[in-house]
């Protein structure tokens, strides 16, 4: 007993000191990259923009219309899709599990086409965010009730990883086919879009993703405790009075809210959701989903922002969705050649 109550302590301490660790290194990496773009800023024009003596001239029309909600999108993206990862790898037992391989990502990708491709009468300037959000979201959305569906029948964590890649594998195929039929101008906007990045982002697309993000947290924190539980199987989650149907409904609608805004403002960028989880939970020493989410999160952030500076630091223009799968490829392979399920 006295090695017990010797330990937690020391673990929680440990951890305190980890967890203020991770939130300097996320707070220090975003203002980081505030300074990261072609013009060269000085920590003052930062201070002068932000104290508000900079209205009106060029550094201030660059850090607020540009910079600002490029980092913001980075960082709300990273968080997002850390979280929907780490939720789906609770409910399907699988660290695999993602929104970009499960399928889900591909589903908010078609939503998204279909509104760009198919009906460019709704991207109207004034309404074209809320749109592209509202329909990546509802293809999310989609996507994740296929999964969900699949997932009464294939108990194998295995079986449901091939599911949620055949579906991202028919999705694209549904979108090759949209984009014969498409004119010139929405095909340019599909591609550009489909590349994955964080820049061209305004403050408006900034609140829709902030609000998705509130929504799929609020959501995740009170499935916490079921999502522990589903750990141990759906046997147990019955045996110990828990729904795992509601726990995965509950989850997926977490992620498709997050995922459906992450793709529509970004497109297309992944990874992030596998390796910020597992990185959470090293750091964290647990698998306890009030501990792992938020860790989660800021890991992801950490991921997000990174491959923005690195972007923006690169001679040559490279999509944020590149560099994101190559940060995140290698991860992944680490984890399919260790051999583990």
């Amino acid at each position: 007993m006295t090695n017990t109550h010797g330990t937690y302590p020391g673990r929680r301490a440990g951890f305190r000191a980890k967890a203020w660790c991770i939130a300097a290194l996320l707070a220090a990496l975003t203002i980081a990259d505030l300074f990261c773009g072609e013009l060269r800023l000085s920590p003052g024009d930062i201070l002068a923009c932000l104290s508000g003596n900079s209205e009106g001239t060029d550094v201030h029309e660059i850090l607020v219309r540009i910079r600002l909600p490029r980092v913001l999108t980075a960082l709300s993206a990273g968080a997002a899709l850390a979280l929907s990862g780490a939720q789906m790898q609770g409910i399907f037992r699988n660290r695999l599990a993602d929104p970009h391989i499960m399928g889900v990502s591909s589903g908010a990708g078609l939503g998204a086409a279909i509104t760009v491709l198919a009906l460019p009468a709704a991207m109207t300037e004034s309404s074209a965010g809320l749109s592209l959000a509202a329909a990546a979201a509802a293809g999310a959305a989609v996507a994740a009730a296929l999964i969900l569906a699949a997932s009464h029948r294939m108990k194998r964590p295995s079986s449901l990883l091939i599911c949620g890649v055949m579906t991202g594998f028919i999705i694209s195929a549904i979108i090759s086919i949209m984009q014969y039929g498409a004119g010139a101008e929405s095909l340019k906007m599909y591609y550009s879009w489909s590349a994955g990045t964080f820049t061209g982002n305004d403050m408006g697309g900034v609140i829709i993703m902030s609000a998705a993000l509130v929504i799929g947290v609020t959501i995740a924190l009170a499935n916490a405790k079921g999502l522990d539980i589903m750990l141990f199987g759906d046997e147990f989650a019955v045996l110990s009075g828990a729904s795992p149907q509601k726990t995965r409904t509950a989850a997926l609608l977490s992620a498709s809210v997050m995922t459906g805004a992450v793709t529509a403002f970004c497109g297309p960028v992944g990874f992030v959701g596998i390796v910020a989880p597992h990185i959470a939970r090293k750091l964290s020493g647990t698998a306890r989903h009030l501990t792992v989410l938020p860790v989660s999160m800021a890991t992801g952030g950490i991921f997000g922002v990174s491959a923005d500076m690195i972007c923006q630091l690169c001679r040559i223009p490279v999509p944020a969705g590149s560099m994101m799968a190559l940060m995140g490829i290698p991860f992944v392979l680490a984890l399919l050649l260790s051999g583990k399920d």
